[in-house]
């Protein structure tokens, strides 16, 4: 399925492309070359829309989400600048419409530069009427995608903004790494999880990008195994964990492993009247974790939608039993979060990057 978005992508791409060049072409001062000779003009205008070329300097992916919100402005500001004409009789100049679109584009991808990069805390408190024997609060992160919008050191930082909010438990819902990540990032980001000092540890499960789809990166997914491990982190595939005070810890396999356990097959003996706490990196399993009694299931790999609108193309074609947020299926609650960066483009507008703080409240049996 996300193959045949991409090659859509790179077909609208390849549209918006020929757009631009007409759009740029149409400038006043393009207009003026032409009268030198013809041909100077549309040279002027390609190399215009060349320049767009020095953003696949941060990735391929970077410089058609740049292309493609470019052409969209065009053409918005062209239905505005038609409107206005048949309202008002107005005819608005090309230049000042041309103008408006890149400034729009400018301004509206700026925002989503800062949305992805500046990571916020969410915070959420859920009741249980469980017998647990106190409170707990959970850290989560998902989707650091290391190398992306967090390198090791500005990792280190969002593991402080973790640390302020003195967690009971920290989880890292897969997506830990990517493709590009390097081996000085992959440690350093270790090094910091591994100075965290809470009641209950930190955990980790995969996301489908841990194990990699290349192998450009100087590290295999068993040496990131690795890591993990002599930093203190403990790596959950299919494992049950009890905390302690009536908590049960869960670590699924990731979707893409075809070796991963059913959730009846890895709940199968456990006890029901402990509180149970789901790590499912992509929130595909709703209805069977509902069936099994799970109380609260964590889960990132949407990035909440990182570029609208993605995330709701996403729900239509049901790739995802969950977007963003917070929700109740049965006796389940269900958390999926933007995680704290997001894959190879570094922007974000249709959501923010964030980790997430969940307090569950003992309260009466019902």
């Amino acid at each position: 399925m996300w193959l045949i978005l991409f090659g859509i992508a790179m077909l609208l791409a390849l549209a918006g492309l020929g757009y631009l060049l007409v759009c740029f072409h149409r400038f006043s001062f393009l207009a003026r070359l032409g009268a030198v000779h013809p041909v100077l003009s549309w040279l002027c205008a390609l190399l215009c829309v060349a320049l767009l070329g020095l953003f696949a300097r941060i990735n391929v992916p970077t410089m058609i989400v740049v292309l493609l919100h470019l052409a969209v402005a065009f053409m918005l500001c062209a239905g505005l600048a038609a409107l206005i004409r048949l309202l008002t009789g107005f005819v608005v100049p090309y230049d000042w419409r041309g103008l408006c679109a890149l400034a729009l584009t400018a301004v509206y991808l700026a925002f989503g530069w800062s949305a992805a990069h500046r990571v916020v805390e969410k915070d959420y408190a859920f009741e249980t009427g469980k017998s647990v024997g106190e409170g707990l609060r959970i850290a989560m992160i998902a989707d650091a995608h290391l190398g992306v919008t967090l390198d090791g050191e500005r990792f280190a930082a969002v593991v402080e903004q973790i640390r302020s909010a003195a967690p009971d438990l920290v989880v890292i819902v897969g997506d830990f790494v990517d493709d590009d990540s390097t081996r000085g990032d992959l440690l350093a980001a270790c090094q910091a999880l591994g100075a965290l000092e809470t009641r209950y540890g930190v955990f980790y499960v995969h996301g489908n990008h841990d194990r990699g789809y290349f192998t450009s990166r100087d590290f295999s997914a068993q040496e990131l195994k690795a890591a993990l491990t002599a930093s203190g982190i403990r790596v959950l595939e299919d494992a049950c964990v009890p905390l302690g005070a009536g908590y049960t810890l869960i670590g699924r396999r990731d979707r893409s492993d075809a070796g991963r356990q059913s959730m009846e097959e890895l709940t199968a003996g456990l006890d029901a009247a402990s509180y149970w706490i789901v790590l499912d990196h992509q929130p595909n399993d709703y209805d069977a974790e509902a069936a099994a009694g799970a109380d609260l299931v964590l889960s990132g790999h949407t990035h909440g939608g990182h570029m609208f609108p993605a995330g709701q193309l996403g729900l239509w074609m049901g790739a995802n039993d969950f977007n963003y947020g917070a929700t109740t299926r049965e006796n389940t609650r269900f958390v999926v979060t933007s995680g704290v960066s997001g894959w190879a483009i570094p922007f974000k507008t249709g959501t923010r990057s964030e980790f997430v703080v969940i307090d569950i409240i003992p309260g009466e049996a019902p």
